[in-house]
């Protein structure tokens, strides 16, 4: 764990690591946030975020990112479903041997059968899935409404039989309604058993003031602890789960990247930025290993994240921007975050780079030409910049050293 990102300041929103906004921690803006004590990461790559489309991990690619989480310090990972492949089941089981710090969940569909597999592979929890819209039962599974219900009480009864922490998870919660999912609940819960409880937004259909409202109507109902697994389909997964956290909600669904069904699953990397420099709650991983934990899934996976994705993009902290150069060449040494909002050291991201491209000005000319060694004039300097704006725009990409030097020599 990072410790600086424990340190207490009195302006919390800059510190020697990152400078947000002080807006953010105005009383105006905090008055009605109720987060918990702790906020914990139920990691859920291996099991959701394998359902992205294309993706494939194998046994061994599953043991090595659970390590990489359990050395980051997830609270949990959900390493996948054990009725899904013996594959998997042989991934669940290795994983488990490994006696991990994090505790070892997986997922299970509401069967019992699934359920006694799921403990015979030794994890420490469960999230036992419930379709939970009358629309997502009635034309997805093709069944009567109460047999969603038997199936949830009897699988959840033989969780607590197996004594396994018992996680109620409810597909497409988001769409149903409301006083009817609560009964649902409720009923499993007394008649069955529920240790805590999931607000699921399936299919990322939940606006940021919605998912306020729906944590604080379930905490109103149910006295569980609340987990929150919210999908990106409009973009909006980073904000929803972090107002559901303001309202009250204690566990977080995250994967590495966002990788995951469709548009993906809210990714940890976001997330967990976004609670500590925004709003002061650390959820206390080592974020200086955020980056590599990143490098390791793209890897795997076989998917990889945009140049510009925040934090961990490969051009996420890469300048082209002579007026930015400037800034940087002026600040970087002394103040970082006056130009980057979050130290690239401190999600373990490479040094910045300064490119050569289209949109550069004299101040990339200069810091090019302090690397390589080289002595421009202001008029060969200027001469340079002009003929690296040209050819930078005719290739349609930035220029590599020794296109540079080639200019220098023909300019010079």
């Amino acid at each position: 764990m990072n410790d600086t990102a424990l340190s207490k300041t009195e302006q919390p929103w800059k510190t020697p690591h990152w400078h947000v906004s002080p807006w953010n921690y105005l009383e105006e803006v905090t008055k009605d946030f109720t987060p918990p004590r702790q906020v914990k990461i139920h990691d859920i790559t291996l099991r959701d975020g394998e359902q992205q489309a294309k993706i494939i991990f194998t046994k061994d690619d599953k043991i090595r990112i659970a390590e990489k989480l359990a050395e980051i310090g997830v609270h949990r990972i959900e390493t996948g479903m054990p009725a899904v492949s013996p594959n998997d089941e042989a991934a669940i089981r290795e994983i488990v041997k490994r006696n991990l710090p994090s505790e070892i969940f997986c997922f299970s569909r509401c069967m019992v059968p699934d359920v006694k597999l799921a403990a015979d592979c030794g994890v420490d929890g469960i999230v036992i899935e419930i379709p939970s819209s009358k629309h997502l039962i009635e034309q997805g599974y093709k069944w009567p409404l109460e047999k969603a219900i038997d199936l949830s009480i009897k699988a959840t009864s033989s969780a607590k039989a197996e004594g396994l922490y018992t996680v109620f998870f409810t597909i497409d919660a988001t769409r149903s309604d409301m006083k009817w999912l609560l009964d649902l609940v409720d009923r499993v819960a007394t008649e069955g058993h529920m240790d805590a409880f999931t607000l699921v937004d399936t299919f990322g259909v939940l606006s940021p003031q919605a998912a306020t409202f729906f944590t604080k109507k379930v905490k109103e109902r149910i006295q569980k602890p609340i987990e929150i697994h919210f999908h990106p389909d409009f973009g909006l997964g980073v904000a929803n789960t972090i107002n559901a956290v303001l309202a009250g909600g204690e566990v977080i669904h995250t994967t590495i990247t966002g990788i995951g069904e469709r548009a993906g699953n809210t990714p940890m990397e976001e997330t967990v930025l976004a609670l500590l420099t925004m709003y002061g709650i650390d959820v206390g991983i080592d974020y200086s290993k955020l980056n590599e934990t990143a490098q390791l899934v793209q890897e795997l996976s076989g998917v990889k994240v945009p140049g510009n994705r925040p934090f961990i993009g490969d051009d996420a902290y890469t300048i082209e921007s002579g007026i930015v150069t400037g800034w940087f060449k002026n600040v970087f040494e002394e103040n970082p975050t006056t130009v980057f909002p979050v130290h690239p050291d401190f999600v373990g991201h490479a040094t910045p780079q300064i490119v050569m491209g289209k949109k550069s000005g004299l101040d990339n000319i200069a810091i090019w030409a302090h690397k390589l060694n080289i002595e421009l004039t202001e008029d060969e300097a200027m001469a340079v910049l002009r003929e690296v704006k040209l050819q930078s725009h005719d290739l349609k990409r930035v220029l590599t050293e020794q296109e540079f030097q080639k200019i220098v020599e023909e300019v010079t």
